[in-house]
Formats: C-alpha cells, sequence, structure tokens
C-alpha cells in the first residue's frame, strides 16, 4: 500500500510540473495556427489588391471634380 502511494505522490508531482509547459505549448500551438491563417488572408488579399491594380482606367468609374 505504501508502494502505490508513493506511486501516485510522483505522478501528482510529475503532473504538477508538467502542466504548466504543456499548456503553453498547446497556446504556442494555437497562436501559430492564428498567424498562419492571418497571413495566408493577407496573401489573398494582395492577390486580390493585384488583380484590381491591373484594371483599365476606362473600366474604373469616374467622379466628377468639384475642384475650381
Amino acid at each position: 500500500m505504501n508502494t502505490f502511494v508513493n506511486y501516485l505522490a510522483v505522478l501528482a508531482v510529475a503532473a504538477l510540473l508538467l502542466a504548466p509547459a504543456l499548456y503553453a505549448a498547446a497556446r504556442e500551438r494555437r497562436i501559430d495556427r492564428q498567424l498562419r491563417k492571418a497571413a495566408a488572408g493577407r496573401s489573398e488579399a494582395r492577390e486580390t489588391g493585384r488583380a484590381r491594380k491591373a484594371q483599365k482606367s476606362s473600366s474604373r468609374s469616374t467622379v466628377p471634380s468639384t475642384a475650381t
């Protein structure tokens, strides 16, 4: 019985020591996924921006000038 209690005590200490490290690793992975998603969205926005820059000037809408 004493051996079993010692084994549980060692497992409890190991869990207390590993919990913060495992939490931090999971948090880092989540942040990495968010950064990759944001970078993918930014590159997609750049591609659509390039397509817009390639428009002909005649296809753009014109607004009358109010400067006098």
